[in-house]
């Protein structure tokens, strides 16, 4: 593929593998990741999913700790631009990575990011969402409509097995590490939708070895990051077939 991927970052707490796969999948795909934060400032990972949030466990596999200190060493990585200077037709597409600690809400919450993805949708590119950053697509609000621009979509998000298991999993030692609001990812993200019957929960039993993602036009949304290797795939091929098109 050809071109340049925006995938925005808040300044702290992102997920590492909802960040590295993309990253990895287009760069390898022949295309140019680009790396954007608020203010155009240096982000950094959750901490916890580098090491281990419980006794070395739920953390990010070790092949993808590698991936981010390597992703984390380059130019694109060390020099992000400002969310403010971010124009759709630059980029080939949008990708929003999750991640649950609480200063994720600065992106979770941002209008500056809202307007970005609104850019993007109204210029139908491809904007492929994962885990918490479905949330931004959910509050997101197409002006014409004054609903969410993935309303009447097909999506997923954080289901609400996975959010309640990790919490009651580290409670006892964390606290509400795992659960950034009140309100369940899944249920946000399907008021979103409009019917509860357009949330696609996947498989109950989640696996590295079984990627689930949802593809509706140009919006592909995953789970968790053990879904992010198969969704960053499926948006690369998806920009190939784009490009294909185009130039046929």
């Amino acid at each position: 593929m050809q071109g340049r991927v925006l995938i925005a970052l808040p300044d702290r707490d992102f997920d590492p593998t909802e960040v590295v796969a993309p990253w990895d999948a287009v760069r390898k795909a022949g295309g140019t990741p680009v790396f954007a934060t608020e203010h155009g400032e240096i982000a950094s990972c959750d901490p916890k999913l580098l090491t281990g949030v419980i006794f070395g466990q739920l953390g990010a596999l070790p092949a993808n700790v590698a991936l981010y200190h390597e992703a984390a060493g380059t130019p694109e990585f060390k020099k992000p631009l400002r969310w403010a200077d971010v124009r759709a037709a630059d980029y080939e597409a949008l990708v929003l990575p999750g991640g649950h600690a609480q200063r994720m809400k600065q992106y979770l919450e941002s209008t500056l990011l809202q307007a970005v993805v609104r850019e993007f949708f109204s210029a139908h590119k491809p904007v492929a969402a994962i885990c918490h950053g479905v949330i931004v697509l959910a509050r997101t609000l197409d002006p014409r409509t004054g609903k969410s621009v993935i309303y009447g979509k097909h999506s997923t998000a954080l289901t609400k097995v996975l959010e309640a298991s990790a919490f009651a999993l580290t409670f006892w030692k964390l606290g509400r590490y795992y659960r950034t609001y009140p309100e369940y990812v899944q249920d946000e993200v399907a008021r979103a939708l409009g019917t509860h019957s357009l949330f696609q929960r996947g498989p109950t039993f989640a696996s590295y070895k079984k990627p689930f993602w949802v593809h509706d036009g140009e919006v592909l949304t995953a789970r968790w990051p053990g879904d992010a290797a198969g969704w960053a795939h499926a948006l690369v091929k998806h920009l190939e077939a784009r490009q294909r098109a185009a130039a046929a």
